[in-house]
């Protein structure tokens, strides 16, 4: 991978390298890559462990059986990738929130957190109502 003086992957480079895999996704495949399904079937499959009977009456549950799959896989090698490219490039850390962040909301970890959850939160109703 070409790095950057920072340490960090090239945006570009690592740009060029995702838009091959979601060309290869559909070209493979037949499907587009997301994430959002994934996170909706993991519930379905821990909530499928602690009661059963609830999730088998789920209308979407009904249609789309949570279930590791693909997608799930690929999501795991999100992370996986991830770990791998900030280990080599030297920028890994144990951090809850970046440091710019304290910059703009505050010193408040509290305050950081839930800024953080709504706009995942936000941005995870966005792609389920998008279909994604």
């Amino acid at each position: 991978m070409e790095k950057r003086n920072d340490g960090g992957w090239s945006p570009y480079l690592a740009g060029a390298l995702s838009g091959l895999v979601s060309v290869l996704s559909v070209w493979i495949a037949g499907q587009f890559i997301g994430v959002s399904t994934t996170f909706v079937r993991t519930t379905g499959m821990i909530e499928k462990i602690l009661d059963p009977g609830r999730v088998a009456q789920m209308e979407y549950f009904i249609k789309t059986v949570p279930k590791i799959d693909w997608q799930w896989v690929f999501v795991a090698g999100i992370f996986i990738g991830s770990l791998i490219a900030s280990t080599t490039s030297g920028s890994f850390r144990w951090t809850a929130l970046p440091d710019m962040w304290e910059a703009r909301f505050g010193i408040s970890r509290m305050k950081r957190s839930l800024v953080a959850f709504a706009g995942g939160t936000v941005g995870m109703f966005g792609a389920r109502l998008a279909d994604g």
